[in-house]
């Protein structure tokens, strides 16, 4: 069986940039390590914005402009970059929480053959429950599953709730406390 890793929005604004949390940092060096040992088909989503985002209906409610293309906040943070580096990988860019995009180029690069997907990253609450949901109505009898130690939310509270809210969605939950 194939096997894909999806690294949700690991990139430095997330991580200790402009939306950084110390649960985001204290979960990093899990999240590289599990990249470096990985052998299957990864998959990176990049939150992507323009000069504008102030003005779309994400930026209305969270006014905290981040991710803008081409700025250093946008790029995978540094320890990602050096875990990938010479590594083959498939990069999504995605304008809002989960990546429409995302089903359909995992299904061209793993054709007829069986597989599964396991996602980490951030945040837990909002774009790595997001695409995991989309994910699942895309895939219904692939095993998904989502590793919460290498994942961090918005605070502990809603990253263990999106936990939960996966694990009634039928996505298993791998490294939770508790």
């Amino acid at each position: 069986m194939k096997q894909c890793l999806i690294l949700v929005d690991l990139q430095k604004d997330f991580v200790d940039g402009a939306l950084g949390t110390p649960e985001a940092v204290a979960m990093l060096p899990r999240a590289v390590e599990k990249i470096r040992k990985f052998t299957g088909e990864i998959f990176v989503t990049l939150d992507t914005h323009g000069p504008d985002y102030l003005e779309t209906a994400e930026g209305k409610k969270l006014p905290v402009p981040h991710c803008i293309r081409g700025t250093a906040g946008w790029q995978l943070h540094p320890a990602v970059a050096e875990a990938l580096a010479g590594r083959a990988y498939t990069a999504v860019e995605k304008p809002t929480f989960g990546s429409m995009e995302l089903p359909s180029r995992i299904a061209g690069a793993v054709g007829e053959e069986p597989f599964s997907l396991e996602l980490i990253g951030l945040c837990t609450d909002i774009c790595v429950v997001s695409n995991a949901l989309l994910l699942k109505a895309a895939f219904p009898e692939v095993p998904i599953s989502v590793d919460a130690a290498c994942c961090a939310g918005v605070s502990p509270e809603t990253h263990r709730a999106a936990l939960e809210t996966m694990r009634c969605c039928q996505i298993d939950v791998i490294h939770a406390e508790g």
